[in-house]
Order: structure tokens, then sequence, then C-alpha cells
């Protein structure tokens, strides 16, 4: 079928991504290859484009500027399947809290918060703890995206680490959201040939996986 590039930013955990993809295509039996590249000429001739991404916003800004946000703007503009995991997700929007003064990619209008400390739990008591670390279930938000349906919907568990999340001046581009004690974090949104989860597939075993083979299949 082609090439998916997992894109290189400079952040974040590249090659157990790209393991994730190539195990999702051999179960699957489909011909795809993946491969990690910081070169925006080769982000432009991808058939598919994966960016993932564990870190600051900053440092992600920073690399982006060497070309490769001009690559993915263009490759999201012409229609390519894009999937943005964790900070990949977050870079889809024009600004985080965590960096003031830095741009990300700015497809999508909107923001990246920080997860509050100091919360409690309103069902147990208990003190949130910030980063969010560990599986959350999702919740679906409108009409149910094929590549969560194909890991098995609301109610599937998803691993995740963060301290900010996505909070989009559109709020019909979530798709799901996790509670993490009293927050109701944007676990994925959507739109068109985009899709982004603030949940790390490549640490979600089966469920990972298969939002994984059903993004190769599409």
């Amino acid at each position: 079928m082609g090439t998916v590039v997992v894109v290189d930013a400079g952040i974040g955990n590249l090659r157990s991504v790209q393991k994730a993809l190539e195990r999702a295509a051999a179960d699957a039996g489909l011909p795809w290859t993946a491969e990690i590249t910081p070169d925006p000429d080769a982000i432009a001739r991808a058939d598919k484009v994966v960016v993932p991404g564990q870190g600051a916003f900053r440092d992600c800004a920073i690399a982006l500027e060497k070309g490769v946000a001009e690559a993915l703007r263009a490759q999201i503009a012409k229609g390519t399947l894009f999937y943005g995991i964790c900070m990949g997700l977050q870079t889809l929007f024009r600004t985080s809290e965590e960096a003031p003064g830095y741009e990300g990619l700015g497809v999508f209008e909107g923001t990246n918060v920080r997860l509050a400390d100091g919360q409690r739990d309103p069902t147990t008591g208990e003190a949130v703890k910030i980063p969010h670390m560990g599986w959350n279930a999702i919740e679906l938000c409108g009409e149910e995206h094929p590549y969560l349906r194909a890991a098995g919907g609301a109610g599937t568990h998803f691993y995740f680490v963060h301290s900010y999340h996505a909070v989009p001046a559109d709020p019909s581009l979530v798709v799901a959201t996790a509670k993490h004690g009293p927050f109701a974090v944007t676990a994925a949104v959507a739109r068109g040939n985009v899709f982004a989860s603030q949940f790390h597939p490549e640490k979600s075993q089966s469920a990972g996986l298969a939002v994984l083979t059903a993004f190769l299949r599409s």
C-alpha cells in the first residue's frame, strides 16, 4: 500500500509507535511500512502521517518551525490521513498554556489547558494526581468514530500520560472524553482526514492496536 511516516519532532517514543504500526500491519496482513523521519520532503511524500510525542509543547513548536509544519499542513489540506498522538494531538491547536508565545500547527482553533492541581475525585474524595497517568475508559461524543468503534467503542480503556489537554474552540471536534477525577479530559478529536488521541495507542495493548489497524485500513 505505501509508507506511513512517523514524524520525528524531537520528542517522544518514536520507536515504540513505529513498532506498534508495524505489528498492526503485520497482524492484519496489510503491506504498510513505517518510517521515522524529521525530513519535510519525506513527510510531504508520505501516504499516511503519524505525529506522536511526549514532552513539552515549546519543544514541539520549535521542531515544527524547521519546515515540518508546512509539510504537515499541506498533507492535511490535500486529504492525507493524519493521526496525532498525545502531543501530536495538542499541536493541532494554535496555543497551549504550557508555552505562551509558541504556536502549534493551528489546524484547529483552540488551546491546551493544564489539568489543575489540588483537585479531589468527587466520588472517592481522593486527591487527583497530575500528571494524569494510567488507564481510563473513554466516553463517546456525537457519532462514533470508526477507529474507536474498531477498538470497542464506549467504555474501552486506553493508557494516558499527560498534564494538559485540548480545549477546542469548536466542541464538536471532540469525539471522546475520559474522566480523571473532576475533569472531562479530551481523549480524541477528529474531523475529515484528521484523527488524534490524547491516549497512547502504542501503550494501550489490544485496544490501541485495533485503533492503529483501523487507521491503516482506512
